[in-house]
């Protein structure tokens, strides 16, 4: 989880080939409407986000329900919002893609072909609740060596 540009998708398709699991880009479960305002600059609402989160966490239930591991890349910038996916499972582990405002608008500016518009970060970092359950990863290492630091966070927990 962390805002747009700080890196989710990139390692979580690598993490995913490293582990074997499933790779979920939360982006591709939003509205078709939330998609359009955020193309045009429109920051999302509670409201807004509220059909993504459901379907986000329909996924995370029938990932369980299936007895399989999936990695997801979803923003779930507000404690709220990790709240409503996590529920009472105690077996998910957030992994917070930490970094500094100036950091994460230099690599926006170099995405191309993206929805999510450069002058919506200022929002993203407005509403992060930064997460206490979570383990922070500093986002200035490559992609490929916050893959494996979170493929070794992994294989310790055992229990997945």
């Amino acid at each position: 989880m962390g805002v747009s540009g700080s890196g989710k998708s990139t390692v979580g398709r690598l993490l995913a080939q490293i582990v074997g699991w499933q790779f979920y880009d939360g982006d591709d479960f939003h509205p078709l409407e939330n998609l359009a305002k955020m193309s045009r600059g429109i920051p999302l609402s509670d409201r807004d986000r509220q059909p993504w989160l459901l379907a986000l966490r329909d996924l995370i239930d029938e990932v369980r329900r299936n007895k399989s591991h999936a990695i997801i890349a979803c923003s779930a910038l507000k404690q709220g919002y990790r709240d409503l996916l996590q529920g009472d499972r105690q077996d998910l582990l957030w992994v917070y893609f930490k970094g500094s405002y100036e950091q994460i608008w230099q690599r926006i500016q170099q995405r191309q072909q993206h929805f999510m518009k450069a002058e919506l970060l200022r929002s993203q970092f407005e509403s992060l609740d930064e997460p206490e359950n979570a383990i922070a990863i500093d986002i200035s290492r490559t992609p490929g060596d916050i893959a494996m630091q979170i493929a070794k966070i992994l294989n310790e927990k055992k229990s997945w």
